[in-house]
């Protein structure tokens, strides 16, 4: 290991075994920047209502220069706190790959290949974009969704607010003795709660979440609301196919209402550049394409051959499945999720979106696989909730199923407080896990940035047409061309959109002039990359047929004079590129 690379393990602070508090991330991403300013930049691209920054890494050298730019973000969901180690693995992946001398090997491997193109794509690194919210689950054990903060006016009904209630600096669950209880105690998990049956002898629970309940009449107890206390879901209220409440609940009071996705959507407006978006998740083991709310026989095939490839890059290196978010991940038939990140940066941003739902709690568990994914989360049988209770027990430490304590509610009377701490366990891998996670999911991330596109000047060539002294004519032709895999539009989807820009070529003389003045602007259009996907068709060994120079075109000008053509090729889709050539005897 080189010295570079041992300096950056040393400035570590173990996210790859533990989840950080605001301040350690902080800590930590300012101490790359410090360390190595050359590759590192950390800005905040806003501020919460609480003062936390979102802080943003800038990643690769000459952070400035506009080029093929990838993004990934972590804990947009607040007790979802796996995707801010993750994602900060990944930012301390890539620092290494750049850190590392030829010939050193570190994980995740790349090949010569997939490295070379790596090095000059740009990524961008959100670790936290709900610091709030990651901040109150950390320190109270409290559920909040996203971020915890309720700006609704109407708020004369009855409703829960998560508190701790008996000081023991949680705020977890209570249950309480009911004849209508819908749950019992397994007799078999002391604590574990399992759905009632017409079997089962009491005592029978309500459960509710630990906290009070505001406006309550003495009487009857309001229903738990699945966001808890909060109002916004953030990823419900993406501008892309935004419902308001009555139709989406958690969309906010309107599209981009709060602050941390704006951020997040000013910053990719002004960044047309960036062709990759990685949404991260917990929990279930699983990759989430698009489309969200059609289903593949209205994909665009290009689309959806690209997505296949990235679906079997998914079961290699990672061992999660990729599915369709329309076909596999509707949480109720026909009724598509609304004002998600992912459909806002594939549909609206071009880029190659996808959610990945860190920690596959159901394989370690020993459960089995329902053919709609989105069934594993809700199609638990009793046996389904044992299975969990012993692998918590034996593998996770007890942390996640606790004993209950009897506690005197000031408003429900006796009741018991603990049972369940989801954080580490359910919602979030325990240690052990994460560094594997971590390694896996690089490696896929890694790979797929490896797709970007590269334009570059192929090839220069001069041709005299006239040697008069007073008048020398020069035709110089360029070959632009597009060595990646992905074409300058990105997605086959995409051509349309405003920002989807063609290259065009741009050119200024020094010391001589261009006999057609109207040229030094001039369109080249978009250029096709090598890559076809998977299953697209063409590539079967009975009819093996590839494109033609579609990857490549020529262009030329004629130069009057001797001196230097300055050349600037491409768009603020992928960049731009800058060549001299200079026209002599």
């Amino acid at each position: 290991m080189n010295a570079a690379s041992a300096r950056l393990d040393a400035l570590s602070l173990g996210f790859r075994q533990r989840f950080l508090s605001y301040d350690e991330l902080t800590q930590q991403v300012r101490a790359w920047a410090d360390a190595f300013p050359a590759l590192c930049r950390v800005t905040s691209i806003g501020r919460t209502p609480e003062a936390r920054e979102l802080w943003l890494l800038t990643l690769g050298p000459d952070p400035d220069r506009a080029r093929p730019s990838a993004w990934v973000d972590g804990n947009m969901h607040a007790s979802e706190l796996c995707g801010s180690s993750v994602a900060l693995a990944m930012a301390e992946d890539i620092l290494r790959m750049h850190l590392r001398q030829r010939g050193e090997q570190t994980e995740p491997k790349l090949s010569g290949a997939a490295e070379a193109r790596l090095r000059d794509v740009r990524f961008y690194v959100l670790p936290r974009m709900s610091p709030d919210g990651a901040e109150a689950v950390m320190t109270t054990g409290r559920y909040v969704r996203s971020i915890p903060r309720d700006e609704r006016p109407a708020r004369a009904h009855a409703y829960w607010r998560g508190k701790d209630v008996d000081g023991d600096g949680l705020a977890l669950a209570m249950r309480v003795r009911d004849p209508g209880g819908e749950m019992v105690e397994s007799s078999e998990y002391p604590g574990l709660l399992l759905p009632r049956t017409i079997d089962d002898a009491p005592p029978y629970y309500k459960v509710y979440p630990e906290g009070v309940i505001e406006n309550f009449d003495g009487k009857n107890v309001p229903s738990p609301y699945f966001l808890s206390d909060n109002q916004t879901d953030l990823n419900r209220n993406f501008p892309y196919f935004w419902a308001p409440d009555s139709k989406q609940e958690g969309a906010g009071a309107f599209p981009l209402s709060e602050i941390e996705s704006r951020a997040v959507v000013e910053f990719a407006t002004q960044h047309p550049e960036i062709f990759l978006w990685l949404n991260m998740h917990t929990f279930g083991g699983v990759f989430i394409r698009p489309l969200g709310d059609k289903p593949d026989t209205k994909m665009n095939p290009q689309d959806l051959a690209l997505f296949r490839q990235l679906g079997a890059w998914a079961e290699e290196l990672t061992g999660y499945p990729m599915v369709s978010g329309n076909e596999e991940f509707l949480y109720e038939p026909d009724t598509p999720l609304h004002g998600d990140l992912s459909d806002y940066a594939y549909h609206q941003r071009g880029a190659v979106a996808y959610v990945v739902e860190l920690w596959d709690l159901f394989k370690q568990a020993g459960l089995e696989r329902k053919k709609r994914f989105v069934d594993n989360y809700t199609h638990l049988t009793r046996a389904d909730m044992q299975k969990i209770a012993a692998w918590d027990r034996d593998k996770n430490e007890g942390r996640s199923i606790r004993p209950w304590r009897a506690f005197k509610h000031p408003q429900l009377g006796e009741v018991e407080v603990g049972g369940i701490d989801p954080r580490i366990g359910l919602w979030n891998p325990p240690p052990s896990e994460m560094p594997g996670i971590c390694t896996a999911q690089t490696a896929h991330f890694l790979r797929t940035a490896a797709l970007a596109p590269a334009v570059v000047v192929d090839a220069i060539e001069t041709t005299t047409l006239s040697s008069a002294q007073s008048s020398t004519l020069t035709r110089v032709t360029l070959t632009v061309a597009n060595h990646g895999y992905l074409p300058t539009f990105i997605l086959a989807s995409a051509k349309d959109l405003t920002h989807n820009e063609k290259l065009w070529a741009d050119v200024s003389c020094e010391g001589c002039e261009l006999a057609e003045p109207s040229l030094s602007h001039r369109e080249i259009g978009h250029l096709d990359g090598w890559g076809r996907g998977l299953f697209d068709g063409s590539g079967a060994l009975y009819y093996m047929q590839t494109r033609g120079t579609t990857g490549a075109r020529t262009v030329s000008w004629v130069v009057r004079g001797r001196g230097t053509l300055n050349v600037k090729v491409g768009s603020c889709r992928v960049g731009w590129t800058t060549r001299r050539v200079e026209i002599a005897d």
